[in-house]
């Protein structure tokens, strides 16, 4: 609930000639402070604060917390409107717990002018109580270690499919400060300050009070398809989600394939196999990858019909694509070339892949692995963050981790160096935390030097854990986010729920 500290002033100069604003602020009634209102949006813990104004260049943001110390803040808002006229710059305001009390107000300029705003008060809601939702609990391991700040963005999912917090964000206590009652794989904070998400059957954006902004559905990008002569439709979306600086968005869909009396698999196999499409402003596919016509069928670490399982995708400082491919153990880097690109596969990092391995054998590459990222690039030196699940990793005895976990089955945080000018990778850091997480999970360098990563189910069908560990040979365990009743298949660090912003509480 919301509830406005009435402040309409009578005197609003900015109406008024100049020669009696400047009477008008001689007594203390300002240069053109516009009004102001807070209400509740469709979801609870999210308000919207509006200023009402007749400015040219008028710009805004909101600071607000829980007393008026503040302590947060959105990021700056600006309305394009050029002439003169009533309008209205509505801010979101999120990151805020449930049933609380907050203290919020706007600093807002325009040209020629600044003001800030009275102290208002917001009352959020309670959250959904149906289903039961999962519980977070914090511990920090390590006295005197401090966590990087922020927030952490959650993707769960729930073992019966219907969990209001599959988009979530929590703060470093554990607390919920935002959600999304959607269930994406996963959920990614766009630059404009919006969120992205990946649904499946559509691909959708969605401000922070979830309201639709934009939304692309599996049967208009089937039709550009076919419509630019592509031999394939895609069954679903599938794991991830890129959006590039002209409004592209690039997502993984799986096709299946029919092949008859594969070697293993006599009669016909329908194989499951991932495509890559760039998708354009007018929700036209402007270009198409698939797996089918570079790799081979017949190698299926982890059996067919599931051929490739690709799960994330990462746009190179080249211009190229990293592609993720789980059932392969391999991360592909395609030619992509910012949408002029062959779509060649340029090379293939893993196991019996394109690069030696450094002092090391087959069971220290990464296998099964999910959401790798670029943590420096220097010319033809790149590292990456790779989070190492383990499946069907090889042991010194050549024997493999199955899906129940023998040894060698372990899951690792883990940083690779690779060198594209002499195909040479090697193993710069690791951490073993001392479990098998046999599916999902995230990883990446958080600003302080830190790794954090995500083990989406290491110890039972219902419970998740993210750890936040120093970037060290030996490392410490600085924060960690245990979740009950949820498994999260990707948890990240970001700075706060606005670009450009970072809340240090």
């Amino acid at each position: 609930m919301a509830r406005r500290v009435a402040k309409f002033i009578v005197c609003y100069p900015f109406c008024l000639p100049v020669g009696i604003s400047l009477i008008l602020m001689s007594l203390g009634c300002g240069s053109g402070t516009p009004p102001s209102s807070v209400a509740a949006t469709a979801n609870p813990l999210v308000a919207q604060y509006t200023i009402q104004f007749s400015h040219l260049g008028l710009s805004a943001w909101v600071e607000f917390g829980p007393d008026t110390t503040y302590g947060r803040q959105t990021s700056v808002m600006t309305n394009s409107v050029t002439t003169p006229g009533g309008a209205t710059l509505p801010i979101l305001v999120a990151g805020m717990k449930a049933q609380t009390t907050y203290h919020m107000r706007a600093h807002v300029t325009w040209t020629g002018g600044s003001w800030v705003d009275e102290d208002q008060t917001f009352t959020t809601g309670a959250l959904p109580t149906s289903p039961p939702l999962p519980t977070f609990a914090v511990t920090r391991p390590t006295p005197g270690l401090t966590p990087a700040p922020g927030v952490e963005l959650l993707s769960l999912l729930s073992q019966a499919g219907n969990d209001v917090l599959s988009a979530s964000a929590v703060d470093l206590e554990g607390n919920v400060i935002w959600y999304c009652p959607l269930e994406p794989v996963p959920v990614k904070l766009l630059p404009n300050g919006h969120m992205i998400m990946n649904l499946v059957t559509s691909l959708a954006e969605v401000d922070l009070a979830c309201n639709n902004i934009r939304n692309v559905t599996l049967a208009q990008v089937n039709q550009s398809l076919q419509t630019n002569g592509y031999p394939f439709s895609i069954v679903n979306f599938s794991h991830d989600i890129l959006v590039q600086p002209n409004g592209h968005w690039i997502t993984i869909g799986q096709i299946s394939k029919n092949f008859t009396d594969l070697p293993g698999y006599p009669g016909t196999t329908a194989v499951l196999g991932d495509v890559v499409v760039d998708i354009d402003t007018d929700n036209n596919v402007v270009w198409a990858w698939s797996a089918f016509d570079y790799l081979d069928v017949n190698r299926h670490l982890f059996g067919l019909p599931d051929w490739t399982h690709s799960n994330a995708l990462v746009y190179t400082p080249d211009g190229n694509l990293l592609l993720s491919m789980r059932n392969q153990s391999w991360i592909l880097k395609l030619d992509y070339a910012d949408g002029t690109g062959s779509g060649n596969v340029l090379w293939k990092l893993g196991n019996e892949g394109d690069f030696s391995l450094a002092s090391g054998g087959p069971s220290d590459w990464f296998y099964g692995q999910h959401n790798p990222g670029i943590v420096t690039t220097d010319g033809s030196q790149t590292s990456l963050a790779i989070f190492d699940d383990g499946n069907y990793r090889i042991g010194s005895d050549g024997l493999g981790c199955g899906a129940v976990p023998p040894a060698p089955c372990y899951t690792r945080a883990t940083i690779f160096q690779i060198d594209e000018s002499t195909n040479g990778a090697s193993l710069l850091w690791q951490y073993t935390p001392g479990f098998f997480s046999w599916w999902g999970g995230s990883i990446g360098v958080l600003s302080n030097g830190d790794v954090e990563f995500d083990s989406s189910e290491p110890f039972d069908d219902n419970a998740s854990q993210i750890n936040e560990v120093t970037y060290t040979s030996s490392p410490q365990v600085v924060w960690q986010l245990n979740i009950t009743g949820e498994n999260a298949y990707r948890g990240f660090r970001i700075p706060s729920l606005y670009p450009g912003v970072t809340w240090q509480k």
